[in-house]
């Protein structure tokens, strides 16, 4: 296999898929796109106006609001914050997001994440 491991393969295919996606899936400001980034120990996620070039908001597993009392599980925490996304997205205005899940699968922390938006208020 030589000097590839394993991890740089994954996260190769996973850009290659996040980048076939991206040709379709455009964020506005009416209708921005919520990305989601994950780590191994955390994951964040961002509204992004496309046209304009910005990120309008974003919120991650290490914000201040969710750092306090039991962490609990990632996938917990993941909901938590997708919750929180939400809160800030409707205070903004907004309540229609595009998802973008950035390659990853939909499964785990990532569809907690997306859950825990939609329990907060955005539809997507």
């Amino acid at each position: 296999m030589g000097s590839t491991s394993k991890t740089r393969l994954r996260e190769t295919g996973r850009l290659r898929r996040h980048r076939r996606v991206r040709r379709r899936v455009m964020g506005t400001a009416d209708r921005p796109r919520l990305v989601i980034h994950r780590s191994v120990k955390n994951i964040q996620g961002h509204l992004a106006d496309d046209i304009a070039g910005r990120i309008l908001l974003g919120v991650s597993t290490l914000a201040p609001e969710l750092r306090g009392g039991d962490q609990g599980k990632k996938t917990d925490r993941s909901r938590a914050a997708g919750k929180l996304l939400a809160e800030k997205a409707r205070a903004a205005g907004i309540t229609k997001v595009v998802f973008d899940r950035g390659g990853y699968r939909y499964h785990g922390r990532v569809a907690a994440f997306a859950e825990g938006a939609r329990e907060g208020g955005l539809e997507f």
